[in-house]
């Protein structure tokens, strides 16, 4: 549930921010936020895989943008730019996600993040601005893998001490009983 309140947060955020500050603070979005929600995705595609994947992200994908509107209804073409290249982003991440699927899980997260980080760069500003600026295009997609690599440091560490706390736990249970 963590990384659902984490995605969306960070993508309403990621949207408000650009339709407020125009799209040189997409850069800025992209390490911060954007590197979140593409490894946040992958966390989510562990946990639902099988288990109507597809729908759920999309889902997901859908409400940040529904969210992001309804909290300022001029941010209509940021969230809908946004849902077009989260959606065209999370297909490609996927297929790359899954086609890692025999390499660490730090390797999936980050090699999958390249390709989802191209089409995001490109789909977005180009949907939302109306132009192909290549500035905007290379910082977001370098500020992505940059961002989505320190997320995924991140992740692991939670993961590892929620891994810890639960052995922990388990540990004290078999004692005590």
């Amino acid at each position: 549930m963590i990384y659902v309140i984490l995605y969306l947060v960070a993508i309403v955020i990621a949207n408000l921010s650009v339709a407020a500050f125009g799209p040189s603070f997409a850069i800025i979005n992209a390490f911060l936020f954007i590197g979140l929600d593409l490894t946040a995705r992958d966390q989510l595609h562990e946990t639902w895989c099988g288990n109507h994947l597809f729908l759920k992200m999309s889902i997901l994908i859908a409400t940040g943008a529904i969210l992001s509107w309804l909290l300022n209804r001029n941010a209509g073409p940021i969230a809908m730019a946004s849902f077009v290249a989260f959606a065209a982003a999370a297909t490609v991440d996927t297929i790359a996600y899954h086609q890692l699927g025999k390499y660490p899980r730090w390797l999936r997260v980050n090699g999958s993040n390249i390709p989802s980080a191209g089409v995001d760069s490109i789909v977005f500003p180009t949907l939302a601005f109306g132009e192909l600026l290549w500035g905007i295009i290379l910082g977001q997609f370098l500020a992505k893998i940059i961002g989505g690599f320190v997320w995924s440091l991140v992740f692991r560490w939670y993961d590892k001490r929620i891994s810890i706390r639960s052995l922990a736990d388990e540990g004290s249970d078999i004692q005590a009983g």
